[in-house]
């Protein structure tokens, strides 16, 4: 009976603190953009973030294994924050992502997948990669591609999941910038090539897959 109320326990802890942490993010999601000002924050706003870092927390734990099982909603409500931020505004701000790869790397010390230095070989990857892009398209086009937040983002995703994990990252971002754009023209109002993506949010969907179910083609990490 202890064993049966323990595990409860265990199960609800990450989807409450979660929901918790959902009202935190949805204040942060209007104060940071706004820097200095100070708009208040609308409860559908707060309902919503609530809600969704909820469902976060309850998938995360039944999909891992306790303590990692609130590890990873504790991650998901912070991806959360960002693919709310950059998708409204275009913007990922380094009190976030910074942070977040620091936080990967000690939890890689702890949970894996694989060893630290995966994850660090994962940080330096993720960010080369996308900054790399992001100079190559700048001298082709003659303007910005991609923003230095997206490398930096990609960075701490690498931290999280290492480098193993970063293709299908990519993928799922990929897939969920291509439903987006579908969505789109399903609904008549498809987006020029001149359209600005907010990427961010898509690899923010993309890394939350990867930790849960890890490199597409494996049965978890």
């Amino acid at each position: 009976m202890s064993a049966l109320l323990s595990n409860l326990v265990h199960d609800l802890i990450p989807p409450l603190a979660a929901a918790a942490l959902g009202l935190v993010a949805a204040v942060a999601s209007v104060r940071l953009p706004a820097l200095e000002a100070a708009p208040p924050v609308r409860w559908r706003r707060a309902a919503a973030m609530s809600l969704a870092a909820l469902i976060i927390g309850a998938w995360s734990s039944l999909t891992l294994a306790w303590p990692v099982a609130l590890v990873g909603a504790l991650l998901g409500v912070a991806l959360l924050l960002i693919a709310v931020i950059d998708g409204e505004h275009f913007w990922l701000p380094n009190i976030l992502t910074l942070p977040l790869g620091a936080a990967g790397l000690a939890a890689s010390l702890f949970i894996g997948p694989g060893s630290p230095l995966d994850h660090l070989i994962g940080a330096a990857l993720g960010f080369s990669v996308l900054a790399g892009l992001a100079a190559l398209y700048k001298r082709l086009r003659g303007r910005d591609g991609l923003g230095g937040g997206d490398a930096r983002l990609l960075a701490a995703i690498g931290a999280w999941v290492g480098w193993a994990g970063l293709p299908s990252v990519v993928v799922w971002a990929s897939l969920a910038g291509l439903s987006w754009v579908l969505a789109r023209v399903i609904a008549r109002r498809a987006p020029s090539l001149d359209t600005a993506l907010p990427y961010g949010t898509y690899l923010a969907i993309g890394a939350w897959l990867t930790w849960l179910y890890g490199p597409i083609g494996r049965a978890g990490w």
